[in-house]
């Protein structure tokens, strides 16, 4: 099968990614071989290419927001059937029995697998997954629509629920990317009174579409202190500027994966039993949620395609700001 390879990682410019053909990969126990249709890019996939994160291994196929069919199944996989089309997420695997997999948090788990990251993901034209860390796609999302969901939906999920969203109560976005695309989508369902901080004036825009009560940047005063907050751009300096507006007893949630060193700050900032939690990859739970939520909505959307083999140019196109909306790769 072809594939393409990150055989040592190195900056995006340098196109780090190549095409290669590699043997198609065997399901083993409770695994199902799939057939990739479609996989986003994402911000991780670019930390991983250009060595931002320590890689467990290499070579590695990236990509993590895998629309695909199932293609064969391995022993003792019985989920799914043949041609079934399921997406799989960032989670890939976890030990089943440690503390925090009995506790429905496996995304915590010291022996946790991420797709793309520890196994082969979906820059390629088949990858094995375990059948329980696939999802049903549901029809209404064509295979493009649905990529952005099982990746900045899925994080953007977790982040609005450890936010401790209040009912009717006023919810902070800071940084407008594809995760809080959807996220707003889900709050304004939900009724929370959603308020938008961005630099970008298209996006300020699009917000206000997408039902945002107020828009701003992140050194503005919005009318209201908040109750909640996600900040989903990497930049350390923001958590002080949420904190500012955060209300007593509310809390912030720190979407990314990374994020640049957070400022020290007064300790008046935070007083008043407020919270600044991280947000740690996703859990099954949180796929299967999302899914369903985005479908009733249903939730809009927007993505470019383009071939497998453009991968260096769409994740180079990612780091400029340069794509129009999300982005996935068509096998």
């Amino acid at each position: 099968m072809k594939a393409m390879v990150l055989d040592s990682p190195r900056p995006i410019e340098e196109s780090p990614l190549s095409m290669k053909e590699i043997p198609v990969p065997e399901p083993g126990v409770g695994e199902v071989l799939l057939r990739v249709l479609a996989c986003g890019a994402c911000h991780t996939d670019l930390h991983t290419v250009e060595g931002d994160l320590e890689l467990p291994r290499l070579p590695i196929v990236p990509g993590h927001q895998v629309v695909a069919r199932v293609e064969k199944q391995g022993p003792q996989a019985q989920r799914f059937q043949l041609e079934d089309r399921v997406g799989v997420t960032w989670f890939h695997s976890s030990c089943g029995s440690c503390k925090f997999c009995s506790d429905g948090k496996e995304n915590l788990c010291p022996d946790a697998k991420f797709t793309g990251y520890d196994a082969d993901g979906g820059y390629a034209q088949y990858m094995v997954v375990p059948e329980d860390s696939a999802f049903p796609i549901p029809d209404v999302f064509s295979d493009r629509e649905a990529t952005p969901l099982l990746c900045g939906g899925v994080i953007g999920y977790r982040a609005l629920r450890l936010s401790d969203p209040k009912p009717d109560g006023n919810l902070g976005l800071y940084g407008f990317g594809n995760s809080a695309h959807v996220v707003i989508q889900v709050a304004v369902k939900r009724g929370y009174r959603v308020h938008v901080f961005t630099r970008s004036k298209a996006h300020r825009e699009l917000a206000r579409e997408l039902g945002a009560v107020w828009v701003g940047t992140a050194q503005d005063k919005p009318p209201q202190p908040m109750d909640s907050s996600i900040i989903f751009a990497p930049a350390g300096p923001l958590v002080l500027d949420a904190l500012k507006v955060l209300d007593k007893g509310g809390t912030i949630a720190l979407a990314g994966i990374t994020m640049s060193p957070i400022p020290e700050m007064d300790y008046s900032l935070i007083y008043g039993e407020r919270t600044v939690r991280s947000v740690a990859n996703t859990t099954r739970r949180d796929a299967e949620e999302l899914l369903e939520a985005a479908a009733e909505i249903p939730i809009r959307t927007v993505v470019e395609i383009f071939p497998l083999a453009e991968a260096n140019r769409v994740l180079k196109m990612m780091k400029h700001s340069e794509l129009k909306a999300g982005a996935a790769l068509v096998v």
